[in-house]
């Protein structure tokens, strides 16, 4: 049953109502919390990764005034903030009107039922909402014992290292939990072997456990967002909506999925569902086995092309459709990261750290991946050597360890 806190009673009302078609056409989720908050307070929990208590950091100030500038000048607007976990959690933006909130509550549910059932997300931590409080107060003891700042110094270090993952590790671990750990998790790596204070040791442990939880959501954007507006469009349009409010959603949901330069993974992905559903397909077994990656690369055809927005815009400027499909797959390898593994078998402390980029096509940016190295040289208290490719050929980038003032 739908739990809501601070809704008004008519909003109350439609969510219960929404819950209740959503279940009729299928979808099935953990127990939905609606909590509908002013839209900067929403815009403060959505720069801590949807969690109010999460530990501080600048990057996450950072990621408010953002949000929070975008939408006072009017460039953006968040409609909600959805939370994968058991209960799932959703924070809806108070000021919205009645239809925006009753699309918001559908896409919820869409949301919700993708969570829970796709292969993606089963590894998850559907607890994460205590799990991160307790990695705050963890945060907080830390900082008490040994200093705000050499804490938060350390921690952003440890950040920037939360994309040096193997996104497939959390099915490995899944299917075979004595599998030897992949060469291509580094942080994993790193709260293994490198000489760490315990301290240290625990809040690489926490960031590497954060990092893991979000993974499934880089790895499924674009068909996570086209489950729920294809949902959303169903639901409001079969009997939600009063005739009066049609006009309005119409208008919103053209906003969210309009057209523009880039890739709008809420239009893609609707658009890959409604080819599926028009083809037959069980629309429940794909979304419970595809991630973004291995359904548009199943999907993905001459056909599908043409009809797609995306990929016709690129046809238009002359682009053929396979290395549009091609360039697509690959900036969503490795969920859009470079793949670097440990390259030197097992070295010990003290020796130097050897890492080698698997090239694909795209090149290392040289001043972000020594930056990246040297945050690396630091956890590893020793010398680390990149092996990668520019456009000159193979070249080998080298961080000395120096030690933090």
């Amino acid at each position: 049953m739908v739990i809501c806190k601070g809704l008004t009673p008519k909003l109350a009302d439609e969510a219960k109502r929404i819950e209740a078609r959503a279940r009729e056409m299928g979808l099935d989720f953990f127990e939905v919390v609606f909590e509908s908050l002013p839209a900067e307070d929403v815009n403060a929990v959505a720069a801590y990764g949807g969690f109010g208590r999460r530990y501080s950091s600048w990057r996450f100030g950072m990621d408010f005034e953002r949000l929070q500038k975008s939408y006072t000048y009017g460039f953006s607007k968040i409609y909600e903030l959805v939370i994968n976990g058991d209960p799932t959690v959703a924070y809806l933006v108070s000021s919205n009107s009645l239809m925006e909130q009753k699309l918001v509550m559908a896409h919820v549910f869409g949301h919700a039922d993708f969570f829970r059932h796709n292969l993606w997300f089963e590894p998850t931590d559907r607890q994460m909402v205590a799990r991160m409080a307790h990695h705050g107060e963890r945060v907080a003891h830390w900082a008490a014992l040994l200093g705000r700042t050499r804490v938060e110094k350390f921690l952003d270090r440890v950040l920037a290292l939360d994309t040096l993952l193997d996104p497939y590790q959390p099915q490995r671990d899944r299917w075979n939990p004595e599998a030897t750990p992949s060469p291509y998790d580094l942080l994993g790596f790193l709260g293994r072997h490198a000489p760490l204070e315990d301290w240290q040791r625990e809040l690489v442990h926490i960031v590497r456990a954060e990092a893991y939880y979000f993974l499934p959501q880089r790895q499924t954007k674009i068909l996570n967002e086209g489950w729920a507006s294809y949902w959303h469009c169903k639901m409001l349009t079969g009997g939600i909506l009063d005739a009066s409010e049609i006009v309005e959603f119409s208008e919103c949901h053209a906003g969210a999925t309009a057209d523009g330069q880039g890739l709008n993974p809420y239009k893609l992905g609707i658009e890959l569902f409604r080819s599926a559903e028009a083809a037959g397909e069980d629309l429940f077994a794909l979304r419970r086995k595809h991630n973004d990656l291995s359904f548009l690369d199943e999907w993905v055809d001459e056909d599908f092309a043409r009809r797609s927005t995306y990929f016709a815009r690129q046809m238009v400027q002359g682009t053929p459709w396979q290395e549009a499909k091609a360039a697509l797959l690959q900036s969503l390898s490795w969920c859009g990261s470079p793949q670097i593994q440990v390259a030197n078998g097992s070295p010990r402390a003290g020796d130097e750290l050897v890492l080698q980029h698997n090239h694909d096509g795209r090149h290392l940016h040289q001043d972000d991946a020594l930056a990246i190295l040297e945050d690396l040289a630091r956890l590893w208290q020793a010398p680390v050597v990149l092996h990668t490719k520019n456009a000159d050929g193979d070249v080998a980038w080298r961080v000395e360890f120096e030690e933090a003032a």
